[in-house]
């Protein structure tokens, strides 16, 4: 358990305590694996730059993903961050006539702490509030076609408002993340679509209980805008929320290591209708 007496001496003279920087996210900012949170990557205090760099790897059933990418953070006020996923489609991409197809995805991030400290405020009911913004554009290759037609397009940008509060003596992190987005599939089917072109606001919810300085598990919740529903396609496109159950480990502040398992629901469920379920696996390298 972290211990409540010395954390805010021992926070300033020894930075940031183990995992309180998060892990990257599959778009590139700190936080958990599926939702950022408001804390700000690597272990930067006030005048300090810290940096991380992140490799993800989820399989499923049917698709595979990778992501990677790199953040730097400007004390604990500022992030920036760069993000790179490649989606290889699977039996999807030939069953749609584009055989091989292999999506890629660029996300430029930045993340600005609004108010509150997770850490030095753990003793109060005051969270750590961050905003952000991801400006994402996809290489959609052969698909291109097939999501102008649906009306998607290939670039856009989320906004999201994260809430970060750590209840030290329960040893639990909880964040909640409201998102404005209309990302069909994080923006691997592009964005908007002939049923909706506006924003959604969605909630995404994370806890991690920490075992120990070192260990933390926990659960993630991330609700989905479902902007091709209906589509010329009817509902061959519908999206379901992502979730996972993750444990991470830091045996230093140079590295973590996440694993969870994943669930993505359905994905394109008009040819692969079952649940896109694996193992997610993740390493960090921050300084």
């Amino acid at each position: 358990m972290l211990l409540a007496v010395p954390l805010a001496c021992a926070a300033q003279a020894q930075g940031k305590l183990l995992l309180t920087g998060g892990v990257s996210s599959i778009d590139g900012a700190a936080g958990g694996g599926l939702s950022p949170w408001a804390l700000t990557g690597s272990y930067a205090t006030s005048g300090q730059i810290g940096a991380t760099a992140y490799f993800t790897r989820l399989p499923v059933q049917d698709y595979s993903l990778s992501a990677y990418g790199a953040s730097v953070a400007f004390g604990e006020r500022v992030e920036m961050s760069l993000g790179k996923q490649d989606f290889s489609a699977g039996g999807t991409g030939a069953a749609l006539g584009v055989p091989g197809l292999k999506l890629r995805q660029t996300i430029l991030g930045a993340k600005v702490r609004l108010i509150g400290d997770a850490v030095l405020d753990a003793d109060s009911w005051m969270p750590q509030i961050a905003l952000g913004v991801e400006y994402k554009h996809l290489d959609a290759g052969g698909l291109a076609p097939t999501l102008d037609a649906l009306g998607a397009r290939r670039s856009g940008v989320d906004v999201y408002l994260s809430a970060s509060k750590l209840f030290l003596a329960q040893s639990t992190l909880v964040n909640v993340t409201l998102r404005a987005s209309r990302a069909n599939q994080n923006g691997l089917l592009g964005f908007g679509g002939t049923a909706s072109k506006s924003y959604s606001l969605l909630p995404e919810i994370s806890v991690a209980y920490l075992l120990s300085k070192q260990w933390a598990v926990g659960v993630e919740y991330r609700m989905k805008p479902d902007k091709l529903n209906p589509s010329i396609l009817g509902d061959a496109l519908r999206e379901d929320d992502w979730k996972d159950i993750f444990v991470a480990w830091a045996p230093n502040k140079h590295l973590s290591l996440t694993a969870a398992y994943v669930d993505l629901g359905r994905v394109v469920p008009g040819i692969q209708p079952r649940r896109q379920r694996g193992v997610y696996g993740s390493i960090q390298l921050a300084y």
